[in-house]
């Protein structure tokens, strides 16, 4: 039995290829989402069957291969919306309907990307392309890379949705352009700004863009310390950044916390890291947050978010860290250990002590919780000019705890 998968396109008989046309109206059954369905080209079979999952259209090949009807006409169509090659159902499909021994081809179509860019009067070969289907927390860092950044939105992350966590993060004056109801009667193109489209109300069926955003010209790893605005706050230097990033393990989609984070220096050099996850800075003092977001705005670091508290108090409406930095815990470090494996108890956990009693309270809390240790001690000292004269100076040593859960085999 032959199938074919078709790109519908824009989802109307006009954005059809010529040759995905004749492939409709040469088969026996066409299979795919309703929605499609009902927009096929005249002349096309009645018999269809409604379908999404990859296992249930291989149900529904299967079952028209039992029917009489399959003897005089054997071909099947499953019609995708868009192009088949760009997040369409055909990545999961094409090989499971192999797998069964079906012979199979495949036919593209347009893209929402190819209309939006027409639309516009501009060409898409420099776009970031992003799927909002389970980006969650993560869409400040998605539209990080330098480059306009395209859209497929969902029923979750709106167009309204994207603009508005765009917006809170900073980013309102940032242009931002809308389609709905690509190639429908009832299309509409909006160009205006995140700020302005995060009041919006757009249609189910839309995608959107921003313009790109500047990015940062830093890279993580130990950035000078006289790069950072830092008031009377205390801030974690230069070399210590770099080993709790190193020890950190951070990848560049993480969730990560930094738990008193002072002027957010390591939440910057966090960030920096993972340019497409999402880094929530955790801080009480009135003076600390206020450099946290002078900081980020200085580094470009959007995808760096601020919790005014008292930790644990506002840890609990944060989304799951994959890995913790502990700077500072004003003696809640039982609490906030509880809450971050209570959100993910696999989430990797790195803080520092100077005093000997906070290096063994910290032993403790962690052990009691099933975490291995690895504490190391670290001693730094730099040169300072005495007339003609190096000197090296020492800074206080700190203890550095890394801490994770032992691997199950």
């Amino acid at each position: 039995m032959k199938i074919t998968i078709v790109g519908l396109g824009g989802g109307t008989p006009e954005t059809l290829t010529i040759q995905a046309r004749e492939a409709l109206l040469g088969v026996g059954c066409i299979i795919g989402a309703k929605r499609l369905l009902e927009s096929l080209p005249e002349g096309c079979t009645d018999n269809t069957a409604a379908a999404i999952t990859a296992a249930d259209i291989l149900s529904a090949v299967q079952a028209y291969e039992t029917q009489a009807g399959a003897e005089q006409n054997p071909a099947v169509a499953v019609v995708m919306s868009g192009d088949t090659g760009f997040y369409s159902g055909t990545k999961k499909l094409l090989p499971l309907l192999k797998e069964n021994g079906y012979d199979t081809e495949v036919l593209p179509g347009l893209s929402s990307v190819q209309m939006l860019a027409a639309r516009l009067g501009r060409t898409w070969q420099d776009w970031e392309l992003v799927s909002a289907h389970g980006l969650d927390v993560k869409l400040p860092g998605a539209a990080m890379s330098g480059r306009p950044t395209f859209f497929l939105t969902d029923s979750t992350f709106t167009p309204a949705v994207i603009a508005q966590q765009l917006t809170a993060a900073g980013l309102g004056d940032l242009g931002f352009a809308v389609g709905e109801e690509l190639s429908y009667p009832d299309e509409i193109i909006t160009v205006t700004t995140a700020a302005e489209a995060a009041g919006m109300t757009f249609a189910p069926l839309s995608v959107a863009l921003t313009d790109a955003i500047e990015k940062s010209p830093y890279r993580a790893g130990g950035l000078p310390d006289d790069l950072f605005i830092r008031g009377e706050v205390p801030m974690t230097k230069r070399d210590i950044r770099a080993a709790v990033l190193s020890r950190l393990a951070v990848k560049e989609d993480d969730v990560l916390w930094d738990i008193g984070a002072g002027t957010g220096s390591c939440s910057v050099e966090m960030a920096l890291a993972a340019p497409r996850g999402a880094v929530y800075a955790v801080e009480c003092v009135d003076e600390a947050c206020r450099l946290i977001m002078q900081n980020r705005e200085r580094f470009h670091v959007w995808n760096l978010a601020l919790t005014q508290a008292k930790a644990p108090d506002g840890l609990a409406d944060l989304p799951a860290p994959d890995a913790v930095f502990i700077g500072g815990t004003r003696g809640q470090l039982d609490g906030i250990l509880d809450v971050a494996i209570a959100k993910n108890p696999a989430v990797r956990i790195v803080t520092t002590a100077i005093a000997l009693e906070s290096l063994q309270r910290a032993q403790e809390a962690l052990s009691a919780r099933g975490y291995e240790l690895d504490i190391t001690q670290i001693q730094v000292s730099h040169a300072k000019k005495a007339g003609s004269l190096h000197l090296m100076m020492a800074e206080n040593p700190i203890y550095l705890i890394a801490a994770q859960r032992p691997v199950e085999e």
